[in-house]
């Protein structure tokens, strides 16, 4: 039987280059390597509050069969009690939700593989206030494919998961994200 993974960004325009080659590489290091991973286009939300809005209360009847859902906003918005909050309510709807909040925006995840090419400490990029405006777009201009839908975001992520360890060290939120899908699908062998 295929274990099935929905994937929600706050917006799939450009964040589903990075969100479906992350969440493919994660669920093949948790055990899950043939997982037919999911986009959320249908609707297709636009910013935090709608993604949980719609993950809340419009999701459920039609995404129900899925195993795993997986929400991984910009940390900006995206509160630890907010996304504990979110993944009880699905919970109670018979949904298995995890959130991880990306810190501190998406973007990071692409840069991961990057940080030599860049002007500051990588725990600075981290820290970024405007990571996407100051940091990612330059790099992406640089590293990125202007041919490729999404810029190369897509191979920027995927060099990134060529070192799956140095990311996860780099970006501890998606070492426990991988933890607790590998629990997780654990428990239904």
């Amino acid at each position: 039987m295929s274990f099935r993974a929905l994937v929600v960004p706050e917006d799939p325009t450009l964040n589903g280059y990075i969100l479906k080659p992350l969440a493919r590489g994660l669920l093949a290091d948790a055990g899950k390597p043939s997982a037919r991973v999911e986009l959320l286009t249908n609707p297709r939300v636009q910013g935090y509050d709608e993604a949980v809005r719609v993950v809340r209360d419009e999701l459920a009847d039609r995404y129900r069969f899925f195993d795993l859902w997986l929400f991984l906003p910009d940390a900006d918005r995206a509160s630890e009690e907010a996304m504990r909050r979110l993944e009880t309510d699905l919970d109670a709807q018979g949904i298995t939700l995890f959130c991880c909040p990306a810190r501190p925006e998406l973007e990071i995840y692409a840069c991961a593989a990057f940080r030599d090419d860049l002007d500051e400490t990588w725990e600075n990029v981290r820290r970024h206030p405007r990571l996407k405006e100051d940091i990612f777009r330059p790099l992406l201009d640089r590293r990125g494919d202007p041919r490729r839908p999404g810029r190369g975001r897509d191979l920027m992520v995927e060099t990134a998961l060529r070192n799956l360890p140095l990311l996860l060290r780099l970006c501890p939120e998606l070492e426990h994200l991988r933890d607790r899908i590998a629990m997780h699908v654990g428990i239904g062998q």
